[in-house]
């Protein structure tokens, strides 16, 4: 016993000062303690939410929701102009990057934009909250949860270690599809009236389908090519992006073409 509570806080030890000194002094970045809380207490309210909720009416969120789902298009509208053009700015490369640790203002802004993203990720746990105060229980999928509970770890791992280089292309596809994604429930949100207007919702999922094949592609390729940029992220990069495309095309074939074929 004594031995592997050795480990374990030798293993937290190395956690706490191998990060990227840039980024360890910024909001949850420097222990791996608070984001664990986080992701504990997201536990809770899934476990406790719909249970508090049994006996009561659905809340009215209307208001809250358009003006949630609007900042956080404006917020994914920020990140992506902040990874495009300092990318561009940086001369990044589509094909290999390295992480810039340095603290110029290009290598500092891309940090600073990684942090926001991961950030982004912590907020749209909020997502759940609502809901499970809409009980709209049936919304809360394994892919929903596992998206959302994984993300935020998978960012923490990024801006504590690898704050630019290869990431950044996540970033770039993510906000961009995060943009079309909340622009589509903030519209949603605004009335029934909105609905012939949202037809393109099953090719937001094929969006989302594409977005997940350009990343496990583009990583894919790294873990074969000469590039300093550690393997170890891009496995699991590469590992966590095909298990997403398996999740979201089950729910692609259960949303439209189950549907479908039962309809005929």
């Amino acid at each position: 016993m004594d031995n592997a509570l050795k480990r374990v806080m030798s293993m937290y030890k190395w956690t706490l000062e191998n990060g990227d000194k840039r980024t360890d002094p910024w909001l949850l970045v420097y222990s791996p303690v608070p984001v664990i809380v986080i992701f504990l207490v997201y536990l809770c309210v899934l476990w406790a939410g719909p249970r508090l909720m049994k006996h009561r009416g659905p809340v009215d969120l209307k208001g809250v929701l358009i003006v949630y789902n609007f900042a956080m298009v404006c917020l994914s509208v920020y990140m992506f102009y902040e990874f495009l053009v300092t990318s561009r700015l940086s001369n990044y490369s589509y094909l290999c990057q390295p992480v810039d640790y340095s603290t110029s203002p290009l290598a500092m802004r891309m940090a600073n934009v990684c942090w926001w993203f991961f950030f982004s990720k912590v907020i749209e746990l909020s997502d759940t909250v609502f809901f499970i105060l809409r009980k709209k229980n049936n919304q809360l999928t394994f892919l929903h949860v596992y998206h959302h509970g994984t993300m935020i770890f998978n960012w923490w791992a990024g801006v504590k270690y690898l704050a630019g280089g290869q990431s950044f292309f996540i970033g770039l596809l993510n906000t961009f599809v995060h943009i079309i994604m909340y622009s589509y429930y903030g519209l949603a949100g605004l009335g029934p009236h909105m609905q012939k207007y949202l037809w393109w919702k099953r090719y937001l999922t094929t969006l989302q389908l594409v977005q997940f094949v350009l990343l496990t592609t583009h990583t894919g390729y790294n873990l074969f090519a000469e590039c300093n940029f550690p393997d170890s992220m891009n496995v699991v990069v590469f590992g966590y992006c095909v298990s997403l495309i398996f999740l979201f095309s089950n729910f692609y074939y259960q949303s439209y073409v189950s549907k479908k074929v039962k309809k005929i």
